[in-house]
Formats: structure tokens, sequence, C-alpha cells
């Protein structure tokens, strides 16, 4: 597939999409009317725009050339920059206007971090709510899906460790249009402020074509991506929540134990989850719940066959903690007020299991706030002998630019100033497995091991923290693990009671999580299990290695989710529709479209039943009951002989 960038037209033009009036902006808004110069350049054009308001500088310069991705890919890669700047002009923002989109069906809000959601909206539909009340803004890439034929394309950027980018749509009918902007939060410059390569690619494939942006962004890393094991085992967070002290873990720990040695699970992580500490910030004083402190129950943890693991939420600071107490001034300060900046409040009589009503941003641009945080880091891994590190509300330290946030450093970037936080987490713990959670999901690659790609595990289909949420973020967020960062789906939940789910729903959800192949934990007592909850565990574990699974029907608007691994090597794949609607759904599936057609015939083995049905045909049949699932192994068979024919 090529694409062709018309500088006279200012539109580039595909064999699926064409994008058109492409304008500058800054600031948010478009540069007044001038004539646009444009030239040759190396390998492409450069079109100049003056730039005169909304700030003063000598013009604005946009160049595209073609550019190889990974594979040998054809695409294009576009810069955009702002020169002649004066040494005091602040620029918040600066990006690109593309007027028209034009044979898009729908597109992907791409959210920033672990929370805030990702999904694919169709043109002309509302536009979803954004936490950021930009009307669903998206970050970093977007995908096209088109309104005829296969395939898509992506726009996205190479790197994420110096800018956050944003992407905001506007639909006019049936079609659309698209801002792209790179967020400078006046940061210092030295008369120049420049865009990362922003690349633009057609693909025939959906989920194929944002695997290929991701390798494309593993390789614009400064560091290459961390490959790790499979990060597997216990977390306290879903049984118990807040509610721990050192018995309680001990004795999950001694049922952890058991099981795994009984059940020969492939369990790697026990890990004690918030609640140890006082107040956020605190980060080394412990809860009289914990007498003897945390290295003893770490050193259990340990010589019980487990890598142990603590909670941290390194970013926040709650206004009763000691830290707050005794350094008001390590905390980011509200632009407006001069206060501290309250990025969470808490002033009813919910008192989230601590006594704080407000929590603060730590500055890490603060040298005392940052060597404190060191010596915090440094103590949990060499004295109290922490292995994994879960390191949550991570996006605390990204949330704000200028406009609501005063560091102690002026002149960064909202992602310089994380960046510092993420570099000092990683130097500190060394090796240490890193897990980040209510995190962003594209500049940490490369330091952490895994991300959280959802939001938390619920305890009803519906509800606050619904199923769909978690599925939907599964799915379209997949295609960056086993590239980027393991991806983790959230704990998996095993229990029969406490939670409103079906035994149905639980299966399912557990075998979607389980099967993608990356962070698999669960928080429920191992020894409280039935047998059959034993086996559904065992079997989502697998082997214990990492793996990758595929949604060959990712973008369609269909409530039956596929997932699928082909047989590879000798080895089985597997099958699974799940059906997230509240009716019964038939479907036929296309084996080519699930990845699963060839020259050798195909068996598939429904798990648990163990019943087995051939197919030599093209297509697979599937009934599920509402919420319901199918699950077969596939394996492939020799082709028939010419008697087996007859």
């Amino acid at each position: 597939m090529t694409l062709t960038f018309d500088a006279d037209r200012k539109t580039i033009v595909g064999d699926l999409f064409a994008f058109s009036d492409l304008a500058p902006l800054v600031d948010g808004r478009p540069l007044p009317a001038q004539p646009c110069r444009t030239e040759p350049i190396p390998g492409g054009r450069l079109l100049t725009w003056p730039c005169a308001e909304p700030i003063p500088g000598n013009a604005f310069h946009l160049a595209v050339r073609p550019c190889v991705l990974p594979e040998g890919h054809q695409g294009l890669e576009l810069r955009y920059w702002i020169d002649g700047l004066p040494a005091g002009a602040a620029v918040d923002a600066f990006g690109l206007s593309i007027g028209r989109a034009d044979d898009v069906a729908s597109y992907l809000r791409s959210g920033y971090q672990s929370w805030d959601g990702t999904c694919y909206v169709p043109v002309g539909a509302p536009l979803p709510d954004g936490p950021d009340g930009t009307g669903g803004a998206g970050y970093a890439l977007s995908q096209f899906l088109p309104k005829r034929g296969a395939g898509s394309a992506v726009l996205g950027f190479l790197r994420h460790d110096r800018a956050q980018h944003r992407f905001t749509f506007a639909h006019h009918g049936g079609s659309l249009s698209l801002t792209v902007e790179t967020l400078w939060d006046r940061a210092r410059h030295q008369g120049v402020v420049e865009s990362e390569a922003l690349v633009l690619f057609e693909h025939p494939e959906v989920e194929d074509a944002l695997r290929l942006w991701a390798r494309a962004v593993a390789m614009a890393l400064p560091q290459a991506p961390r490959a790790i094991g499979r990060i597997t085992g216990w977390c306290s967070w879903y049984n118990l929540y807040a509610a721990i002290d050192e018995a309680v873990i001990r004795e999950h720990l001694a049922a952890a134990q058991e099981v795994a040695r009984a059940d020969s699970l492939p369990m790697r992580v026990f890990q004690i989850d918030d609640g140890f500490t006082p107040e956020m910030g605190d980060w080394l004083e412990v809860k009289p719940q914990f007498p003897r402190g945390m290295k003893p129950i770490l050193d259990e943890i340990r010589d019980a066959g487990f890598l142990p693991g603590l909670w941290i939420a390194p970013f926040l600071v709650g206004n009763r903690s000691r830290l707050y107490r005794e350094h008001p001034d390590w905390v980011v300060r509200d632009a407006a007020t001069g206060g501290p900046l309250a990025t969470m409040t808490f002033y009813g009589e919910f008192r989230w299991h601590k006594r704080s009503e407000e929590y603060y941003v730590l500055d890490v641009t603060n040298p005392e706030a940052k060597a404190y945080l060191r010596h915090a880091f440094r103590t949990w891994r060499e004295d109290w002998g922490c292995g994994y590190f879960k390191t949550d509300f991570m996006h605390a330290g990204s949330a704000y630019g200028p406009d609501r946030a005063a560091w102690h450093l002026q002149g960064l970037t909202r992602i310089e100033v994380w960046m510092r936080m993420a570099r000092l987490i990683r130097e500190e713990i060394g090796e240490a497995v890193w897990l980040g959670c209510g995190c962003p999901l594209w500049a940490p690659a490369g330091l952490v091991d895994a991300v959280r790609i959802g939001r938390d595990m619920g305890v009803e289909w519906g509800g606050e923290r619904p199923a769909d949420t978690l599925l939907r973020d599964q799915m379209t967020r997949n295609f960056g693990h086993g590239i980027l960062w393991q991806a983790d789906p959230d704990c998996i939940l095993l229990r029969d009671r406490f939670h409103a789910f079906s035994d149905r729903e639980v299966e399912g959800l557990a075998l979607l999580a389980g099967l993608s192949g990356g962070v698999t934990m669960t928080s429920d007592h191992l020894g409280e299990l039935s047998p059959e909850r034993r086996a559904l565990w065992h079997f989502v574990l697998g082997d214990g290695f990492a793996a990758r699974c595929n949604y060959p029907l990712l973008g369609a608007a269909d409530p039956v989710i596929v997932q699928v691994r082909a047989p590879q090597g000798g080895l089985p794949g597997f099958l699974f529709a799940l059906n997230t609607a509240a009716e019964a759904q038939d479907r036929r599936f296309d084996l080519a479209a699930l990845g699963l057609a060839g020259a050798m015939r195909l068996r598939f083995r429904a798990w648990p039943t163990g019943d087995e049905q051939e197919c030599a045909e093209e297509t697979i049949a599937v009934v599920l009951p509402a919420h319901g699932w199918r699950l077969f192994e596939v394996s492939e068979l020799p082709p028939m002989t010419p008697k087996e024919r007859r």
C-alpha cells in the first residue's frame, strides 16, 4: 500500500483514505491565513507558513518524506517545527490540523494511561467522554478503519519520552476532522520547538498494523524494551483490599505455597498491595499491623519460593502524612492559588482507608524530594529485599501542564518531569521486576517490565467497574504486548462467593485474561478454591511462559470477542469466543479471517469437556449463551489421503 503527498493541495492520498487540508496549529488555534511556500528537500517536500500570531516566530515548517518501517513496510514521516522564536516566547502546544479524513468508518481513540480507555469510535457517533474534558481526546496514535473493504491506516508518533502528543477529533455529519498536537508545556527552547517523528501508513490488517507501529516505537527507544519471563502469581488487593495484617498475609502465603507445590503451578510472584503504610508518602513507615516491619515477611515470601513484591504510589502525598507535615514544599503547587495541587480529594465520609482528605503530587524536580524517594526505593530493594515493584497512580506526574501545576524546576514538559521519576525508579531497583499501574502506556517502554492496560477488576458484570471496559481495553491494547512491555489485564477472580458474577462469567473473564499470555495474577485464597476453580487457575497459568494471542476481528462492532493463537511448530493453538451481550449469539467464523486457514486439516478440542471435532471446511460455527464462551484447542492434522477423500 502506497501513500502520496500532494504538497500543493496539502493532501495525503492512499489506497484506502485521503487526508486533506493540512494546516498548522499553535496553542490550539490555526495560524492567520497566509500563503504557504513549498519546496523540495532530500526525499520529500517542505511546507512553510509565516508565523507571527498567536506567538511571534519566523515560520512554521512541515517536512514530509517517505520512510521505511520495520519489515520493509512503506509509509510517510511527518515532522513539524517552529523556528525564529524569541528566547522568552512560551509555547503550550503546536501541531497540525487535518481538515478532512475521507472514507473513514471509525477511528481509534487511544487513551493515555492505564485507566482512561481505548476504543473505536464510529464517525458520526457521539464523541466518547474523555477524562480531560476534551471530548474523548486520544494520545500517541490513532488508527482509521475504512468505509469499504479491509485494512487500516495508522498515524502515530515514534518517541514518547520527551513530550505528550494529543489527538482531538470532530465529526461533521459523516466526515471526520482531527488535530495532532505536541504538548510543549512552555518548556525551554533555543528559538526552535520541534515535534517527534510522526508516521502514517496503510496496512491490509488491523491488529498487525498496530503491532507494526509498536515495533517502530521499540526501534526508536533510547533503550531496548525489557524482556523477562511471564509475570504470574498472587496479589493481595482484589480479595483483601486494604484489610491486611501480617497474620492474614502469612495465611495466604502458606496456602499459595501449598497449592503451587501440589498442583505444580508456575507461580512466580507474591505481592503485598496497598495497606501496609500509614499514609501516602510515608513509604518507610509501616502500620502496627506489621509489628516486625516488612523485611521479615518478604524473607518468608522468598523462602516460600516466590519473588516478594510490594505496592507503592510514588507520586502521591497525603495531606496527613508525616512527609507533608515536615516538608510541605516537596509537593507540586497549584499555579492559580499557590497552594498544594490536589490530584484527588475525599471530603465526605469515605476516606479511602487512610486519614488524608487530599492527595498531592510529589515534586520530583525538587532535589530533596527526589533524594528522599531514591532512599525509599533503595531501602525497599536493598534492605527489605523487595524484588517486584507495583507502582500505582503513575499518571499523576504527567496529568498537568503549566496552566495547573507549578514545579520546583520550571521549563520542562510534563513528560520530561515524569521521566525523571521513571528513570529514578529503574536506577534504584536495578533488575527487579517493575509493573506500572495507572501508568502512561508508551513513555515507560524500555524501563518497565509490564503495564496495566485497563481499569481495576470489579465484582459484577456491570456497575462502577464493568467487565466490558476490561474486555475492550484488553483487545485494543493487546498489540503492545511482547513488543514494548508485558500486558497486565488485571487480576483474575477465582473465588465462588463475595461477588455478583455467575460461574460462566468468572470462567470467561479468567480465560480471556489468562490466554492473553501476559501478566496473570489472582488475589483469592488458593486454599479455599473449589477443585473446578483450581483447575481453571492451573489452565490459565499454562506452562508459565509468556505468549501472544491475536484478536483477528479487532475493530468490528460485534459483542462476540474472538481470541486466537494459531498452532505453530507442532504445538497446538486455541480459539476462544466470548459473548459479551446479555442475549445469546450464533456465529459462523471464516477460518481464514481468524488466521487458521492452511493446507492442514484442523482438529478442535473443546475445553474442559474434551469433545473433538475435525474441521476440513472453511468455517466453524459456535453457539454462545448470554455472557457465554467456547474454547477449543486447535491442532494441525496431516492432509487427507486420497483414500480418506473417497
